[in-house]
C-alpha cells in the first residue's frame, strides 16, 4: 500500500506540483486549501485521472482546530500519515518595513510562521514511534529570502522563512530519535502565482534572468527536490536546507 502526505497550500503553485508529482509516485495526497477550492478540486482531479488517490481538504493552516481537522480527514480517508509538506506560505505588496501596517504583519506571520509551527507539531504528534507512530517526514518550504533579506520587497515574509529554517533545523534533532526526518527546501526565484499577490506577476521572469543560471525556476523543479527528501534516497539527510534557487 503507498504512503500517505498532507501537503499544505497545495491547490496552486509548488504544492500543486507536489501533489501531483507524489501521487504518481504511488502516495495518497490530502491536498489542503484554505480559500481556492476550485483549483484544491482540479487537483485532486487530476490526480484522480492519473490513476491516484486525493482528498481537498479545507483548513486554515493557523487555525489549530482546522489543521487538526485535516490531518484527522486525510487519515479517515487514506490511512497513517507518513509525511508532511508544510507548503503553505503568503507574501504581501511589496513595501519598505516602515510602510508595513501591524495587520499585514500579523497575517504573513499568522500564515507562514504559527501555520507551518502548528502543522509541524500535529505531524509529529502522530509520526513519532514514542507516541505510537510509525516515523515518517517533513519537508518545510522555505525559502532563499531566508538569507536574502528581501529588503524594499518583504522583509516580513523573509523573516517568517527565517523561522521555518531554525525550525527545520530544531525539529530534525528534536524527532531524529523518533523516526521523523525534518528538512526544507529553500526555492528562490520560481515562476508561480504568488509574485502577483505580491503586485508583481512579472517579478520571477525579471529578476531569475540575473541569477547564475539565467532564468526563473519552476515548480517542477521545486517538487522534485521535495519529493527527493521524502523519500527513502534520502534517508541519511535531516535537518538539511536544500537551496533550490538557481544559485542565487
Amino acid at each position: 500500500m503507498g504512503k500517505v502526505v498532507v501537503i499544505t497550500g497545495a491547490s496552486r503553485g509548488i504544492g500543486r506540483a507536489t501533489a501531483r508529482l507524489l501521487a504518481a509516485d504511488g502516495w495518497s495526497v490530502g491536498v489542503n486549501f484554505a480559500q481556492n477550492e476550485a483549483k484544491a478540486q482540479e487537483t485532486a482531479d487530476d490526480i484522480r485521472k492519473l490513476g491516484g488517490q486525493a482528498l481537498a481538504v479545507r483548513g486554515n493552516v493557523a487555525d489549530e482546530v482546522d489543521v487538526v481537522a485535516v490531518f484527522d480527514a486525510v487519515e479517515s480517508a487514506f490511512g497513517v500519515v507518513d509525511a508532511l509538506v508544510n507548503n503553505a506560505g503568503i507574501v504581501a505588496p511589496s513595501m519598505p518595513l516602515a510602510d508595513m501596517s501591524i495587520d499585514r504583519l500579523r497575517h504573513v506571520f499568522d500564515v507562514n510562521i504559527l501555520g507551518a509551527y502548528l502543522c509541524a507539531r500535529e505531524a509529529s504528534r502522530r509520526m513519532c514511534k514514542g507516541r505510537g507512530g510509525n516515523g515518517g517526514a517533513i519537508v518545510n518550504v522555505s525559502s532563499a529570502a531566508a538569507r536574502l533579506g528581501s529588503p524594499h520587497e518583504y522583509v516580513d515574509y523573509a523573516g517568517s522563512k527565517g523561522a521555518i529554517d531554525t525550525l527545520t533545523i530544531g525539529l530534525a534533532k528534536e524527532l531524529a530519535s523518533e523516526g521523523v526526518r525534518v528538512n526544507a527546501v529553500r526555492p528562490g526565484l520560481i515562476d508561480t502565482e504568488i509574485h502577483a499577490s505580491g503586485g508583481r506577476p512579472d517579478r520571477a521572469a525579471v529578476l531569475g534572468a540575473q541569477t547564475p543560471l539565467a532564468r526563473a525556476g519552476t515548480a517542477d523543479e521545486v517538487a522534485q527536490a521535495i519529493a527527493w527528501l521524502l523519500s527513502d534516497a534520502a534517508s541519511y539527510v535531516t535537518g538539511a536546507l536544500l537551496d533550490v534557487s538557481g544559485g542565487r
